[in-house]
């Protein structure tokens, strides 16, 4: 009798298991694997009294950024042997007649890249102010809270396994 029912049992676990159920709902459109989907900008400009020292930029009409984005601007300090190099904003340059400081803000619309400075308007360089070059990236908060990267190395996010990149240079920027 014990051999029936053992036999029994091991025929149903068998046949419960080879059981196949109903497809279940799709997925999420557009989720590509694992991978979070950021998006960097390159804006370039000079700042200008007529401006009150202020680029703007307006996210494109089709470019959706949440509220729980997180927005990085980065200034393309220098060029060492051909090597970009990039610093995270804001910026602080002391020199001996002052301060000089690169800042920016955002909202779901736009970034606003400003320089502050205590110097006098006409000691400012235009080395200082013309044809600075700045990338905007906007990152998933899951990718932020991931942190196995230094968000203050630009290379550090773009060589992130973890992130796949939209990047955008061909964009300008709005003078308002």
């Amino acid at each position: 009798m014990k051999k029936i029912t053992t036999i029994l049992l091991i025929l149903a676990a068998v046949i419960i298991t080879s059981c196949e159920g109903p497809m279940g709902p799709p997925g999420l459109p557009g989720q590509d694997g694992d991978a979070l989907i950021g998006t960097i900008f390159e804006i370039e400009g000079d700042f200008t009294p007529q401006d009150e020292y202020r680029l703007y930029f307006d996210f494109p009409n089709d470019f959706v950024i949440y509220d729980t984005d997180i927005v990085l601007v980065y200034i393309l300090w220098e060029v060492v042997e051909g090597m970009d190099v990039w610093r995270l904003m804001p910026q602080t340059v002391v020199l001996n007649e002052g301060i000089i400081q690169y800042n920016f803000d955002y909202t779901v619309n736009d970034v606003q890249v400003f320089l502050e400075f205590t110097i006098p308007e006409d000691d400012l360089h235009e080395d200082e102010t013309d044809n600075q070059v700045f990338r905007i990236a906007v990152l998933p908060a899951d990718f932020m809270a991931n942190k196995s990267f230094d968000e203050n190395d630009f290379n550090s996010i773009l060589k992130s396994p973890e992130l796949k990149l939209d990047i955008n240079k061909d964009v300008s920027f709005t003078i308002r």
